[in-house]
């Protein structure tokens, strides 16, 4: 066997699938909790703040990403992403303990942290590991695993609670983000010198909020990540309307779309370019939140989830390895924080104007989706405005 042939086996190491399976467990974690939470609030009391079930968790999530960035290219990337999976194991044990509006409110912002951290972590040891040609690529493998956990905990919360309790699959989400934990423990470092954590490393300056080499795969996610947020918030009326068997029916089938595709849309961005394969992305997505507003049928509803996961599952791991791409290699964690700020105010946006629009109001449903579309159609305008990159 040739050594250059041997070397290019060894791309996707153990080290690689181990991260692909914390990462699948982490996703699963929180997500299977999403579907029963506007249902959750609502039996509290509290059906009028739907908006702010993922608007709180994005908050913290963006507030903490300059920390997880600088403390990735720091203290490490393990930690981090370490971090981010424990949080998901307390917050799931304390769901039913605070058990009113303000509380699961309360619940919701530190439960924010743990994306805020992981996924930072993930992203930075991955592209520390991968090779420049390969990106795209590995981003995609990574991706199958966020849609593989989003799918299976979208799907799979729903019933525990139907089947159980609430409570029941609050616990369980906590005993899937302990795995996440256990998978990656002892994993070897990739930066050389980590420190020793201090509390110094919490001060953070402009420049570790903001990496200005990323602002364009920034922007687009920011503009995309408006679509997310709307259907997380609120789908699951959406399904209660349409009478679906399930909540979480409409998430399960965008992420299976969305899982296979991730595997050749990263790919395909090394071959063509980065630039290229998002302007055909971001044009389904807002094509789909245009569509998913008229929806009267199941057919036509999951048609949509379809066409939505195949977009956003191009979308995505573009965007991670655009962001990559254009990152200082010394301050990858840095630039992979600035593009999940990004995200996470999209997703948040998405969440707060998507219900306001709404309103509980079932005639209103066309115009909160159709506000996505808009920022979608704005990220396009971007695109196009944006010179075509070389392919890898």
């Amino acid at each position: 066997m040739s050594f250059t042939h041997a070397k290019k086996e060894r791309v996707y190491g153990l080290q690689f699938w181990l991260l692909c399976l914390s990462t699948f467990l982490f996703f699963a974690s929180f997500n299977m909790i999403i579907p029963e939470l506007p249902g959750y609030l609502t039996s509290l009391g509290g059906a009028q703040y739907k908006g702010l079930i993922i608007a709180l968790f994005t908050l913290t999530a963006g507030i903490s990403r300059p920390f997880s960035g600088k403390l990735a290219d720091t203290v490490g990337r393990l930690p981090v992403m370490i971090f981010g999976s424990v949080v998901c194991v307390v917050c799931g044990f304390l769901y039913p303990v605070f058990a009113t509006i303000w509380g699961l409110f309360f619940i919701r912002l530190i439960h924010g942290f743990s994306t805020g951290f992981q996924p930072t972590g993930i992203a930075a040891y991955v592209s520390d590991i991968i090779p420049y040609s390969k990106r795209g690529e590995a981003m995609g493998y990574l991706g199958f695993f966020v849609s593989l956990g989003f799918a299976v905990g979208q799907g799979f919360g729903p019933r525990v609670a139907a089947w159980t309790s609430v409570e029941v699959m609050f616990y369980i989400s906590s005993v899937f983000a302990l795995v996440s934990v256990l998978v990656v423990v002892g994993m070897k470092e990739t930066i050389s010198q980590p420190q020793r954590f201090h509390w110094a490393l919490l001060k953070v300056k402009a420049t570790d909020i903001y990496e200005p080499r990323v602002l364009s795969p920034s922007l687009v996610m920011l503009l995309t990540g408006v679509s997310f947020g709307s259907i997380l918030t609120i789908i699951p009326d959406f399904s209660d309307h349409l009478k679906t068997a399930s909540r979480g029916d409409f998430f399960t089938v965008f992420t299976i779309a969305a899982l296979f595709i991730r595997l050749v849309a990263g790919r395909a961005s090394d071959k063509f370019g980065r630039v290229i394969i998002l302007r055909i992305a971001v044009v389904g997505i807002a094509i789909s939140m245009f569509l998913l507003g008229f929806a009267t049928s199941h057919l036509y509803f999951f048609a949509v989830a379809v066409l939505f996961g195949l977009t956003s599952g191009i979308s995505s791991p573009t965007i991670f390895a655009w962001t990559i791409d254009l990152s200082d290699e010394n301050h990858r964690g840095r630039g992979m924080a600035t593009m999940y700020i990004a995200l996470e105010i999209g997703i948040g946006l998405g969440a707060l104007v998507s219900a306001a629009i709404y309103n509980n109001e079932a005639h209103r449903f066309v115009y909160a989706f159709s506000m996505a579309g808009l920022m979608a159609l704005i990220a396009i305008v971007y695109l196009f405005m944006e010179p075509v990159d070389k392919p890898r």
